[in-house]
Parts: C-alpha cells; sequence; structure tokens
C-alpha cells in the first residue's frame, strides 16, 4: 500500500524521511512475506492431513517471530537512530508476537534473546554515541521484559483453557459411552423382563379360568395388578431407551383438530374414565407435522395424570390454538396442583417430583420426561403452570405447517 501510494501520488506529497531505506526495507517485506504464506500454508495442510505437528512446524513459528521482530525493529531504526525517540513500531511488532502465539518458555527466552542481539547489532550498525547506546539499552530491557511477561501471562492463560477444554472433551466423552452403555442395559434388561411378567399374567388367566375361591381370586387380582404395573414401567424404560439413542423420528402432516377430537372420544370410552373432558379447538384445520404414536402418547400421559390428581367429577380441558408461526395445545386440570419447590423437577428422568394419584396410584417419575423428549423431538417445547390446590395447565409448543386448505379456509 505504501508503494502504491507513493507511485500514485504525486512528489510533492510523498516526501518520506529516509525514503530510500523505507523503499528497500518494504520491497523486502514483499518478497519475503509471500513465502512465509506460501510456506505456512503448506505446513497446515500437512498438518491437517497427519493431524500431527513436526519440529519444521515450530522452527517456521519461531523463524517468522525473529521475522516480525526484525520488521518492527528495523522500521525503527530507519526512521530514527535513536530509538527511544520513535518506539510505536517496535512496540506494535514486540506486543503483536507476544499477545498472538503461544510459546513455550524456551522459545519465548529465545526469542528474547535474539531480540536483545538484534536491537545491540543494529545499535552499533548506526553509530550512536555511548549515551544514546546507554540509554537505548535501558529501553531494550524494559520492552523485553514486557515481551517476556506477556508471552508467558498469555501462553498459561491459554494453557489453561486447552488443559479445561481437554478435560471437558474427555468427560464429555465418557458421559456419552456412558449414557450409551446406561441405554443398552436399560433396553435389555427391560426386554428380557417382558417375557417373564408376560407369563405370570398368562398364569394367572388360565387359573381365573377355573373354579376358584374368593381368597384365590383376590390373589390372582392382585397378581394381575402388580403385572399390568411392571409392564408399564418396563415398556416407560424401553420408551427411554428409544428416545436416547434415536436423533429423529418419522414424521407426517396431521391435522391436530381432528387427531386430539378422535383421542377425546377414545377416552370418553373408558369405563373408568369420570372426567368430563373437553376439546377447544379453531374452526379452522391445524396442521403439525408429528409422529402419531408418539404424541398420542404424549396427549395421554398429560390426559391421564390430569386425572390422576383430580376429583373424578373435576374437568379436564384440552385445548388447541395458533401463536404467530406456533401452535398451542394445553391440557389443563382442575386438580390438587403441584407445589413450586417441585415444578423444576417434574420434567427431570426418575424425578423426586413423582406423587402418588389421588386414588393411591404410584409415579415410575417418567412419563413427564418421555413427553418432554418426544416433543422436543418434534421441534417444540412443553412448558407448566400451576399453582398447588388449583390445578395445573401443560402447554405444548409446535411450529405450525401452513396448508393449502388453511389459506383456503
Amino acid at each position: 500500500m505504501i508503494r502504491i501510494g507513493v507511485m500514485v501520488l504525486p512528489s510533492g506529497l510523498t516526501r518520506i524521511h529516509n525514503y530510500p531505506e523505507f523503499n528497500l526495507a518494504n520491497l523486502a517485506c514483499l518478497c519475503i512475506t509471500p513465502i512465509f504464506y506460501l510456506v505456512g500454508r503448506q505446513l497446515m495442510a500437512n498438518y491437517l492431513k497427519k493431524n500431527t505437528s513436526t519440529g519444521l512446524s515450530l522452527f517456521y513459528i519461531v523463524l517468522f517471530c525473529i521475522y516480525l521482530l526484525a520488521c518492527g525493529m528495523l522500521f525503527n531504526f530507519i526512521a530514527t537512530s535513536d530509538p527511544s525517540h520513535s518506539i510505536i513500531i517496535y512496540l506494535v511488532a514486540l506486543i503483536a508476537v507476544a499477545a498472538v502465539y503461544t510459546l513455550e518458555y524456551q522459545e519465548t527466552l529465545l526469542l528474547t534473546v535474539v531480540n536483545m542481539v538484534m536491537f545491540t547489532l543494529l545499535l552499533l550498525y548506526v553509530q550512536a554515541d555511548p549515551t544514546e547506546i546507554l540509554y537505548s539499552e535501558l529501553l531494550l530491557a524494559v520492552l523485553s521484559g514486557i515481551f517476556f511477561f506477556i508471552s508467558r501471562h498469555i501462553y498459561t492463560y491459554r494453557a489453561d483453557q486447552y488443559l479445561q477444554y481437554r478435560i471437558i472433551k474427555e468427560k464429555n466423552g465418557a458421559i456419552e459411552k456412558a449414557g450409551a452403555f446406561k441405554n443398552d442395559v436399560l433396553g435389555m434388561v427391560a426386554h428380557d423382563l417382558r417375557n417373564p411378567i408376560a407369563a405370570i399374567q398368562s398364569i394367572a388367566l388360565l387359573t381365573e379360568m377355573d373354579e376358584i375361591d374368593e381368597d384365590t381370586q383376590e390373589n390372582m387380582d392382585m397378581i394381575k395388578a402388580s403385572c399390568h404395573k411392571a409392564l408399564a414401567i418396563i415398556n416407560d424404560l424401553l420408551e427411554v431407551a428409544r428416545n436416547d439413542n434415536s436423533d429423529t423420528m418419522p414424521k407426517e402432516q396431521v391435522n391436530l383438530n381432528n387427531f386430539l377430537a378422535d383421542m377425546v372420544q377414545v377416552w370418553q370410552r373408558v369405563s373408568d374414565f369420570t372426567n368430563p373432558l373437553t376439546l377447544t379447538a379453531p374452526p379452522y384445520p391445524v396442521f403439525a407435522e408429528i409422529n402419531k404414536e408418539k404424541f398420542h402418547r404424549v396427549i395421554d400421559n398429560l390426559i391421564s395424570n390430569a386425572a390422576k390428581f383430580s376429583k373424578a367429577t373435576a374437568p379436564i380441558e384440552l385445548t388447541v390454538n395458533t401463536e404467530s408461526a406456533h401452535i398451542l395445545v394445553t391440557v389443563k386440570d382442575q386438580g390438587m396442583g403441584i407445589p413450586e419447590t417441585m415444578l423444576p423437577q417434574i420434567f427431570d428422568r426418575f424425578s423426586k417430583a413423582g406423587r402418588k394419584g389421588l386414588k393411591g396410584e404410584k409415579s415410575t417419575g417418567l412419563g413427564l420426561s418421555i413427553s418432554q423428549q418426544i416433543v422436543e423431538k418434534h421441534n417444540g417445547r412443553i412448558e407448566v403452570e400451576s399453582e398447588e390446590g388449583k390445578g395445573s395447565v401443560f402447554t405444548i409448543k409446535l411450529p405450525q405447517l401452513i396448508n393449502q386448505d388453511t389459506l383456503t379456509a
């Protein structure tokens, strides 16, 4: 840029003090810098290919640092033979090398010594008087000290960062392996437990086919209920393992109004479900891209929880709304509500916030965790608002699909 300016602008505007020296130094920089650039690119290509550095790379970095220091020092001496009068360029070079490059102790010490030797030789070359040499050497000592300590500080800071990064990376790897192992074991154990429990359930059903007394029937009912609960827990564990092991799930475009209306009809026909269940939806179709089976499980779980923690005649409201580019599906009950201290934990796996229902139903602490997993895999989120004694509102927020039928409506 300096050379272009000198060539283009009138000579009256480009009178530079010590122009011949500047001209020569600038020409040398223009010739040497591309060499460093090309060598650096080649070394980087070798590093990316082999994923390891070599002694040549270290030599290149040290040599380039010496080159930068020499440039700053040389331009400083060209501007004035007394460096103490103009140290800006030299100081910039020192700070740039110290701050940009992460140098080991030996490399920093080598650069400091080389820097001091080059500076002293230039002082002798310009034939400065002894007083100027003394002042300049004192200045050199101060600047070299600044360079050394900045370099060491930067090295310590970046070394700590690198060590923390390595520790975090190793721990993340260990967590991923532990998670994968846990899911494999969880899936294997849950799968292997289903067969013996199903066998016990079948034997209980076969026993009931014979004439049995009242006490035996009561025992059979307890066995069937226990098997049902155990299978429900196993299914939850398998669902957790499947959701953890799969990043995506197949989805299809669904009209939520019709989908939820069908679910409400099914729930209303369940014999032991006595809560009034209503659906409020917009007059126009609301489309979302969902996995029917998985999303069905989420809504079932929310309605089941609402009934579990509500009186038998307390209403449950299912609502669909649209908000800008999102769909809001809410399940509202007027049950016992959730204590404020438990709210942050209810979506945790095996949550301690799990409680018995009003009829004594036990909780595995997995239902809401699974629901959150499924909703998040739909690129949505699930939230809860609750006040103890006044009920709860669970809200699912999903991306909305703009369907041609919607536009026509």
